[in-house]
């Protein structure tokens, strides 16, 4: 049976139960990895939400509550700990779609930091995805970055 990203955020629940929840879960890791949450990583990670199923249908009262609820899970347990609950919810298209949204957000703030680079190693490994796929995310996503207009 595939999950499906489909059910919006549980007020006021302890854990990851839906793929929804598990795939912003993802995301939210993705731009904490290195320690550092910037204005520009946030406003990167909203917009890599709100145009996806069924985050684009939340109002902003919900996204705030589904986001304060992971902030809240990744400062108890760490990223390591939500990366773990999150992938068993997610099929194996949404877990590539994961990794490539992380390998995204990891360069909102055009820096990229050991810390991230470890992160992107070890969530491809929980994901189940190999380094070679993930290396061809990483130069796919690297060229949607760059700016080759620039001088």
């Amino acid at each position: 049976m595939t999950p499906a990203v489909s059910s919006p955020p549980r007020p006021g629940a302890v854990g990851l139960a839906t793929a929804a929840e598990a795939f912003a879960a993802i995301a939210l890791a993705a731009i904490t990895c290195d320690g550092e949450l910037t204005a520009v990583e946030a406003r990167a990670l909203r917009q890599q939400l709100e145009f996806r199923h069924p985050f684009r249908g939340l109002g902003p009262d919900a996204m705030g509550a589904l986001l304060d609820q992971l902030l809240s899970l990744l400062r108890s347990d760490g990223w390591p700990a939500l990366v773990q609950q999150a992938v068993p919810l997610l099929s194996a298209e949404q877990r590539q779609t994961a990794l490539a949204v992380a390998v995204q957000l990891t360069l909102a703030d055009e820096v990229k930091t050991s810390d991230e680079r470890r992160f992107l190693t070890q969530l491809s490994h929980h994901l189940g995805i190999s380094a070679e796929r993930l290396a061809t995310i990483e130069e796919v996503i690297g060229l949607l970055h760059r700016d080759s207009l620039a001088d």
